[in-house]
């Protein structure tokens, strides 16, 4: 139902574009529109995008259904055996559709491509998204929790959770 393509610094307007119609219609009921906008910019700006590709190390994969774009992961390695998840967004008339999970599988496949021995996955949510339970059902457990600055005075108040990835047989 879904495919999948590896995101290229040619796909930062893409991604700012899917961002604009998935990230605010997320988090309306969480975070105030000033919050909102800020990290639109702080996140999803395409010169951020491209920064984060080229100077973060940020893969982004492209989720889509036939040949309309329905959502994006973002894996950056962290550390030694260490991977953070750090956007995984569907656009609303795809959820509920298993994109979602597709994508979610698509970074734990990729992380094995590039780190066959055994390591973990760590992402960001924030404690009021409903998200939490889609994390939850598949497979991935609080491990602490933080509120963190990102600037203009906001914060993410967020869980993290974990979950670990085996070693390729």
């Amino acid at each position: 139902m879904f495919t999948l393509r590896k995101a290229t610094t040619a796909d930062c307007a893409l991604i700012h574009g899917l961002a604009r119609q998935v990230f605010p219609e997320t988090y309306k009921d969480i975070l105030s529109a000033e919050q909102i906008d800020y990290m639109m910019k702080w996140m999803y700006a395409e010169e951020n995008v491209r920064k984060q590709m080229e100077e973060e190390g940020h893969v982004y994969l492209l989720a889509y259904h036939g040949k309309e774009p329905a959502g994006y992961v973002s894996v950056q390695y962290e550390g030694k055996d260490l991977f953070h998840l750090q956007k995984i967004y569907v656009l609303p008339r795809f959820q509920g559709k298993h994109c979602g999970a597709f994508l979610f599988l698509q970074a734990v496949k990729y992380i094995k491509t590039i780190h066959p021995a055994p390591c973990r996955m760590e992402l960001n949510v924030n404690r009021r998204n409903k998200a939490l339970h889609f994390y939850e059902h598949i497979g991935m457990k609080k491990v602490r929790e933080g509120d963190f600055p990102i600037g203009n005075g906001f914060y993410m108040n967020d869980y993290i959770m974990g979950i670990d990835i085996a070693a390729e047989p």
